[in-house]
């Protein structure tokens, strides 16, 4: 049986072995089909090998960079915290230092504020602007006109878009600004036609208007305080009590309490919200010409002809009387809390210190003198005005033209920066509170009299430009 096994396995079998008859028949099959067949059966099994590899060569290629990446940016927590805890303090650090900067900046801004609030309370600010001003080209003046009559008087309302005028003809005209169009006329008239035009039935002497442009007020020579509401130039009341021509007003900054001066020699001061007079103070020994306060209680006066400067301490009841001018003192208006500028018929102009009884400057013959020689005498200074708590002040007379001063360190000197032809009279100076303008007050006669008259001048307003040596002025440092 053995033998028999072994000779079946050697010989033809009946059942031969599963790869070997089907490697036969695939043989012949090919044969069958062609001598060609055998290549492009050949030719697709080398094409899908070679994708396959090339696929593989990318996969491959792709994980090795992912690798070398993760191996780059691959960290432990205790890294990756300390990374994290790197940027957060970073942005920390620029954090505080902004905010060590924004409260620098915010303190040294305070700081610089306060000192000048301290400064301005003391009555010693002086911002120095006076160097930086050049002279307008007469282009550059603009003429408002619409009184019949000399202008006396006027004031600009404090958000500077608005002036209120008042002159000889009885007349109150608001005034636009920027279009230089008259907004309203208050018209006045004889004594016994109130009824008709609601006005003033005299000369219109002085005007001032509250800090917060509530109310304006106006006095005449008729002795009446007339107090209006600016925005619709509605009579709101009037305050009687003089005995004299009013020929000065001002409120005190800050308040509603108004100060009259009178041609009767006395000031009173009265409390507008409340319609009420308050009290009278009396010193003066000739009519009072002008008058000013500022946020203290406390105003200063000239008074005429008696050829003194008072300072009156309100709460104090008491008064400072100064001398120094050689004439009559027509003009006067406080530069601070603590210095004051006046004119006067004689042709000078002077700057005070309310702690001293003697000018601290004085500029005799100021705006130049006329006639014959040997007869010479001074034109009269008008008007004065002073931008608040600055170096420059103002000053108008007879002689057609308005001279521009700059006041030394200390307000111990008077110089001269520039002068603007205004033909006439000028009566009534004020400049803006941001100090970009002057206007002026004009007329052919003096506002308290008619001592003379000039035919070639004309009635009306000077809106006078202040220019500044740079378009971007910095404010400069305040002195004391």
């Amino acid at each position: 049986m053995a033998s028999t096994f072994f000779i079946k396995n050697n010989g033809d079998s009946a059942f031969p072995k599963k790869g070997h008859s089907l490697a036969t028949s695939k043989r012949k099959n090919d044969e069958d089909l062609g001598g060609n067949s055998k290549g492009r059966a050949k030719k697709p099994n080398s094409k899908h090998n070679e994708e396959i590899s090339s696929e593989s060569e990318t996969e491959s290629t792709a994980e090795q960079n992912e690798r070398e990446g993760e191996d780059e940016f691959d960290e432990t927590p205790q890294e990756k915290k300390l990374r994290l805890a790197k940027v957060y303090l970073d942005q920390l650090r620029e954090e505080e230092e902004k905010k060590a900067e924004q409260v620098s900046f915010e303190t040294e801004l305070v700081a610089g504020r306060l000192q000048e609030e301290l400064l301005e309370q003391k009555g010693k600010l002086q911002r120095c602007i006076a160097k930086d001003l050049l002279a307008p080209d007469a282009s550059e003046i603009r003429v408002l006109r619409g009184h019949q009559l000399p202008v006396t008087c006027l004031v600009i309302s404090p958000d500077e878009k608005f002036i209120f005028s008042g002159s000889k003809d009885c007349s109150i005209i608001k005034w636009d600004i920027e279009t230089g169009k008259k907004l309203h006329t208050i018209k006045g008239g004889r004594k016994g036609t109130e009824a008709r035009h609601g006005g003033h039935t005299t000369q219109v002497l002085c005007m001032a208007i509250s800090s917060d442009g509530k109310y304006l007020a106006s006095g005449d020579m008729n002795r009446a305080i007339i107090i209006w509401e600016p925005d619709t130039c509605k009579q709101l009341y009037k305050l009687k009590g003089h005995r004299g021509a009013v020929s000065a007003l001002s409120f005190r900054t800050g308040s509603h309490d108004l100060y009259s001066g009178s041609h009767d020699r006395s000031v009173k001061v009265w409390n507008v919200d409340e319609n009420a007079y308050v009290e009278t103070l009396f010193g003066h020994q000739d009519a009072i010409t002008g008058l000013d306060c500022l946020s203290r209680e406390r105003c200063v006066t000239a008074g005429g002809r008696d050829n003194t400067v008072r300072v009156w301490k309100i709460t104090e009841e008491s008064q400072l009387v100064f001398h120094g001018h050689g004439g009559s003192i027509d003009c006067i208006q406080l530069i601070n809390e603590e210095h004051m500028i006046t004119g006067s018929d004689d042709g000078s102009v002077s700057v005070w210190s309310v702690n001293k009884k003697k000018p601290l400057s004085t500029v005799k013959v100021a705006h130049g003198s006329f006639g014959e020689a040997g007869l010479e005498q001074p034109h009269w200074v008008a008007s004065v005005a002073a931008l608040q708590n600055s170096d420059t002040v103002a000053s108008g007379s007879d002689n057609s033209e308005v001279h521009v001063w700059a006041c030394g360190q200390g307000f111990r000197s008077l110089q001269p920066l520039f002068s603007v032809p205004v033909p006439g009279f000028i009566n009534s100076l004020e400049f803006s509170t941001s100090g970009k303008f002057l206007v002026a007050g004009v007329g052919q006669e003096h506002r308290l009299g008619r001592w003379w008259r000039q035919k070639e001048a004309k009635n009306g307003i000077y809106i006078i430009p202040l220019k500044r040596r740079s378009a971007q002025q910095e404010e400069p440092p305040a002195t004391e």
